[in-house]
């Protein structure tokens, strides 16, 4: 049997798998990745892409190359509820940030925009710069089995062209193979949850309705109708590319029997939600999905890790599944790659699951909350099962009706639509995220106490554990942002105008370590930025002459509020470097 041995072993090679490969290849570190598919996500799929997760694309250099493969955050705009394209439309809502109450949370709290890029545009970018970056790929390949001892893991794939079966040994390796995840099975990670919670359809398929859209842009439209009419409506048109190219998503029962998925069934289905006979249609591809609500007690055991979908499975409400895959890649790949390095103990890994675990278990349980908060907007358009249309249409002519019934009826509406705020302007769950672990240091502080709603609000902050705040900087003529000074596999030191004895004390304890520790200083125009509209100040929690310690995640693992406050500053950065790394 053919042998292949590599430092990371990467199975699954969708966004979790490509990030991690991405990531770590970036960082110098070697990884083989697989998959069972001949190629990347061959259908639409996941789509939303927020602050966050752009961040990353950011931190590796990418981040253009995936907004002109997107379709912009202007054109992500509105949430339509209506009884067809053509029909009735029965109220709209603005998402994503693009409301004009909500645009300058989001504009302030990144450098990032929102986009929309379905999965099957995403996947070859990321390939492409893996690759470039030297990581290696095996596809139409499957992982048979895999065990661990001490020293490594040995995995044992099979070509499913050829039949060949290979062994992989490896120091490490990334279980990022989805739902129904080879690695979980193999490696015995305990997890709790339900699958097959709910069943729908994706039809894929091409239809211009810019005459129904161009003046209402948004991602997703939400057709209601009597008579057909089961859980989110009759369906649901995702926006792929505007305005000629959709994934129409449905819902079904499967204890009253299997849909009909034949061509002239999903195209009258689509016809009926258009209400336009005239709209020529064309279905590229059908598939079936389930809801899942499940998530892995732990990420890491011993020299196996497991990344999005394969530790935590949700519905697609609220946008978050890739960007949380992601951002799961994000945190692993810069402490596997200091381990691989040397650089750090293999016990950094540990805080792993404990800075990720609590974070897949809160979009599981955000994005089945949403699903459930659905249900008020059904009530208030008043379809019920059964129903004929006759009874039906007169329901939504109640609801626009000038009588007491009509405007109890609007009432409840205008509620039920504004609770879907916590599912598309989400904006604390979608960029809140703090962690606690051994590889974030207190300073002695409490977690500031949040002056609006968490969930729907971010709240930028230095407190150790939070993702480093974004202001704008000036250096020469080239405005930047906070994180722009920050990540690329290094941990950075922001320090102000008084905190010169920071960098000393960071270029010795650097050497001492043998790691990169860059220092920043941000205040007057002798600076390395130049803080010129005082954001930063306002933000940073420290004084001029205090530092943020910065990971190369762009989370801050510490902070002191100013020199000498709790001794001298390389004793200091010391002790909390080793604290994180631990060494």
């Amino acid at each position: 049997m053919r042998k292949i041995e590599v430092p990371v072993f990467i199975v699954g090679a969708g966004p979790t798998g490509l990030s991690a490969a991405c990531l770590l290849a970036t960082q110098g570190i070697e990884t083989l990745a697989i998959t069972r598919y001949p190629g990347t996500a061959n259908s639409p799929r996941a789509h939303i892409t927020n602050q966050r997760a752009m961040e990353v694309f950011r931190d590796l250099g990418i981040e253009e190359r995936i907004r002109q493969a997107a379709t912009p955050s202007e054109l992500m705009s509105n949430n339509v509820w209506a009884t067809s394209f053509a029909g009735t439309e029965i109220a709209r809502l603005q998402t994503w940030g693009t409301g004009p109450e909500r645009k300058v949370d989001y504009e302030l709290a990144s450098p990032s925009g929102m986009c929309n890029i379905p999965q099957h545009l995403m996947e070859p970018i990321l390939l492409d710069v893996a690759r470039e970056r030297g990581a290696k790929f095996l596809f139409n390949t499957e992982l048979v089995s895999m065990k661990q001892d001490a020293e490594a893991v040995h995995s044992i794939v099979k070509d499913r062209l050829t039949g060949e079966e290979i062994e992989v040994v490896s120091q490490y390796a990334i279980g990022g193979d989805g739902d129904n995840s080879v690695v979980v099975k193999e490696i015995g990670f305990p997890t709790e949850g339900k699958m097959g919670l709910g069943a729908a359809v994706n039809v894929w398929l091409e239809a211009d309705l810019t005459k129904y859209t161009a003046h209402r842009p948004g991602v997703l439209y939400w057709m209601t109708q009597p008579g057909n009419n089961y859980w989110v409506g009759s369906g649901t048109w995702i926006s792929v590319r505007p305005w000629n190219e959709w994934v129409l998503l449905f819902m079904y029962d499967p204890s009253q029997g299997e849909p009909d998925l034949s061509e002239a069934a999903v195209t009258e289905r689509a016809r009926a939600t258009i209400g336009d006979p005239e709209i020529p249609i064309t279905i590229k591809a059908i598939s079936k999905w389930t809801i899942n609500q499940v998530v892995a007690q732990n990420m890491n055991q011993g020299r196996v890790l497991i990344a999005g979908n394969a530790a935590h499975r949700h519905p697609p409400a609220n946008g978050l599944g890739t960007n949380t895959c992601v951002q799961d890649s994000f945190n692993l790949a810069w402490k596997l790659a200091m381990v691989l390095k040397g650089q750090a103990g293999k016990d950094l890994l540990d805080t792993y699951t404990q800075e990720r675990q609590p974070v897949g278990e809160g979009v599981v349980r955000r994005a089945m909350k949403s699903v459930g908060d659905m249900m008020p907007i059904s009530n208030a358009l008043g379809f019920a099962p059964g129903q004929d249309e006759k009874a039906g249409w007169a329901n939504v002519d109640e609801l626009f009706s000038d009588s007491a019934r009509g405007r109890e009826r609007r009432d409840a509406l205008r509620e039920a639509v504004d609770l879907q705020n916590y599912q598309f302007n989400c904006h604390g769950v979608e960029l809140g995220q703090v962690y606690a672990s051994r590889a974030v240091v207190s300073d002695g502080s409490s977690r500031p106490a949040p002056a609006r709603d968490p969930e729907l609000y971010y709240h930028p902050s230095t407190f150790p554990g939070a993702c480093v705040p974004h202001a704008w900087l000036q250096r020469k003529q080239e405005k930047l942002s906070t994180l722009d000074l920050v990540g690329r596999g290094r941990f950075t030191l922001l320090t102000g105008v008084g905190g010169n004895a920071w960098r000393a004390a960071a270029k010795k304890v650097a050497d001492k370590l043998g790691i990169a520790l860059d220092v920043v200083t941000i205040g007057g125009p002798n600076c390395d930025a130049h803080d010129v509209y005082g954001r930063w100040h306002a933000l940073s929690g420290v004084s001029e002459t205090g530092c943020v310690l910065v990971r190369p995640d762009r989370y801050v693992g510490w902070r002191e509020k100013e020199l000498g406050g709790q001794g001298e500053p390389a004793a200091q950065l010391e002790r909390v470097m080793r604290q994180i790394l631990a060494r």
